[in-house]
This record gives C-alpha cells, structure tokens and sequence, in this order.
C-alpha cells in the first residue's frame, strides 16, 4: 500500500469520549447509561462515540469469578443482545458507537472484547491481546483497523494494549487515523512505586460535599499526571487522533479516575474531563491536522530493513496472565 493512500486525508468528524461508573453485572443498567449518553451526544451532533472497556458488564469483580460464573455472564459478540442493542442504537442514531463487554466466543473461549457497531450495519470487534484481569478469559491475537462510514480509518486497543509501543505503531502502519483507546485505570494498585497508586474511598463517597479532594486525585499523579507521561506520546508520535474513555467511581476495591479526553495528531489535548462522576466530551477532529503531521512524517521516514530484531524475543518476554496469576496459562 502506498503511503498516499495508507496517509489520506479523512474528513473532519465529531467525536465523544464518555466516562462513566458501572454496575457490577447489570448489563442493562450499564447499556441503558449507554442509551442516555447516545442520545445526548446525538443531539450535538456526534458521529462517533467511544465508551469504556467492559462498560456493559463490569470490568474489577471478574477478577473472582469462576469460570461458570464468566460464562453466565459473557455473550456471543454480533448476534448477541448487547452487540444488537448498540447496533439498534448505532442506526437510530446515524452513529458510530463502541463499549466493552465479556464475550463467548465460538472457539469455546471467552474474551475482553470491545464491540464496534456502525450506522451501516457494520459490527468490528477486538479482543483484548494483553488480557489479564481472570485467567478464564483469552488474550486477542490481532489487530483491529477499519473503515468507518464516516470518512475516517479508525482502530481499537483496549487498556494495557495501550501501553506497549509497537501495539499503537502498528495500528497507524494499518492505515488508522483515528483510535479509539477504552480504559479501566487510573487509582489502581501496581507494583510499581511512582505508578498510580489507590485513592481513598472516603474521598469518593464524599464527592459532592469536597469535590476538590477528590478532582485533585484524578487530576494529580493516580490519573491525569500519569496518563500525561504517555498517552500524549502515543498520539503524537504515531500521528493520529486519540480517544481516552475510562470508567469513573467505584471499580471493586478501586476508583477509577475517569479522565475522558480527545488528543490531536500532536498530542494536544482537544476536550477532557477531571469530573468526579458519569461524564462526556465532545471535540470537532480537524483532518487537515494529519496533514504532514510530525507523527506521519516520521513514520514515513522509518527505515524498516534497521528493526528485523524488534521481532527476535530477548528471553525476557513474560505472559501478562502468568505473571498476574502466578502460573502458565
């Protein structure tokens, strides 16, 4: 593929990032959440719209569940009755609309996945490929890059997938303009010592009598400062517009930061959110921006016969679920 045709001009769009606390389980609380926001954003126009990964199920209490208990809660993704739900939505709507969900896969196996439901009938989907939240649940294989009814070339990595380099760059060596990058983070326990770190739950419970303790929180190193020290990286350096959607509140024995935000193409941050509560925002994405943006002029400029031992594994690679639960998997 050629790079005038990998690195076109998309059309401008309007885009939204929702933020919002789900209900352990209920997935008809979570989708009627779901709805509501739909709507709103339908009213301004919206043609885009990203919500949270395993919005529609919960995301901190799979974690306990038994493998019985998993399968209960997970569907088949497309024919399923959330995948049917946000596409009902999605034509109603004449929008673009994706959340996350546990998925009974046709293998046998069950996954994170992040359902895409398009205004034209389309369905996209990506299975989490650094899964580590139970051992019940498969890690993806692939990528998932694809046109869009809207005149844009969009992708998907959930969470973690995020935070590996090579998972975004190839993402926008797929053509990808835009990605959409649902999250459940920020206020996590984590080993490491200048990462995150839990926020107390007193502060969250008392957010409307002291809603500053607790936007100090999300806007303090357990959420916006952490986000800051890589998110912009990934969008800039890759040249494309970035969605965050994260959950907020209460997430098992954690909260979560929320922090929704749309970035441009150089890592400038075009609408974003601190609220302590169920929230969305709204950017206009100007094309013209990836115009010889610094990401895609780099990318072009990539000498690709240099990066053979980018594929050679150093031994020290580690399976993210073995490394969580302990065991190989």
């Amino acid at each position: 593929m050629k790079d005038e045709i990998r690195f076109k001009i998309m059309r401008n769009i309007r885009v939204a990032s929702v933020q919002f606390e789900h209900v352990a389980g209920d997935k008809q609380a979570n989708l009627t959440k779901i709805e509501n926001f739909v709507k709103k954003a339908a009213e301004q126009g919206v043609e885009l719209i990203t919500f949270p990964e395993c919005c529609i199920t919960g995301y901190l209490f799979l974690r306990k569940l038994t493998s019985e208990q998993l399968q209960a809660l997970a569907e088949p993704v497309f024919d399923g009755p959330s995948s049917q739900a946000l596409m009902a939505l999605a034509r109603q709507h004449n929008m673009t609309i994706g959340a996350g969900l546990v998925e009974a896969a046709d293998d046998g196996k069950m996954y994170n996945t992040y359902v895409v439901a398009m205004p034209d009938g389309q369905f996209q989907r990506h299975r989490k490929i650094h899964c580590f939240i139970s051992e019940h649940l498969a890690c993806g294989s692939e990528f998932t890059v694809f046109d869009t009814p809207h005149g844009c070339r969009a992708a998907v990595l959930t969470c973690y997938d995020n935070n590996i380099g090579e998972n975004v760059r190839l993402a926008a060596l797929n053509g990808a303009e835009i990605l959409l990058a649902p999250h459940q983070t920020g206020g996590c326990k984590t080993p490491s010592p200048h990462c995150m770190g839990v926020i107390e739950r007193s502060l969250w419970e008392n957010r409307k009598s002291n809603p500053a303790a607790i936007e100090a929180e999300f806007k303090g190193p357990k959420g916006r400062e952490w986000l800051m020290t890589w998110l912009r990286a990934r969008a800039h350096d890759n040249g494309l517009f970035l969605i965050f959607s994260n959950g907020v509140g209460v997430d098992g024995d954690e909260i979560r930061t929320g922090n929704a935000m749309i970035l441009d193409p150089y890592g400038r941050i075009l609408a974003e959110t601190w609220k302590a509560g169920d929230d969305m925002v709204v950017a206009d994405l100007d094309a013209a921006l990836r115009d010889n943006c610094t990401g895609v002029r780099w990318i072009k400029t990539r000498r690709p016969e240099l990066y053979g031992q980018l594929t050679v594994p150093t031994g020290l690679e580690e399976d993210i679920r073995s490394v969580r639960f302990g065991k190989d998997l």
